[in-house]
């Protein structure tokens, strides 16, 4: 049976995870990936292998799996920017950090 720590940790990470959906969608929709800044997403996404590293360190199952997926989703995200920079001419970010 899960606790209410538990239940709010994996809340927390649900919803902080869910709000890159509506990037990585608008990304791929559009397919360009001007409006995103690399830097921040590389500065993010070593956060979030920090607190990957820290949740498996405390054994916080929450922690963990929201970070798991939330590099996923960031990654998949970093992929997109690269991707439509090199085919988008029209944007002037290019692949490397803006």
């Amino acid at each position: 049976m899960m606790g209410m720590t538990d239940a709010i940790g994996f809340l927390a990470g649900a919803l902080t995870t869910i709000a890159f959906v509506p990037q990585a969608l608008k990304m791929y929709a559009t397919k360009s990936g001007k409006d995103v800044s690399a830097r921040m997403l590389m500065i993010f996404s070593a956060g979030v292998v920090l607190w990957l590293i820290y949740g498996i360190m405390i054994g916080s199952l929450p922690v963990i799996l929201s970070n798991v997926v939330t590099l996923v989703l960031s990654a998949t995200i970093i992929a997109l920017k690269i991707r439509y920079s090199r085919s988008n001419p029209r944007d002037t970010h290019g692949p490397g950090l803006p």
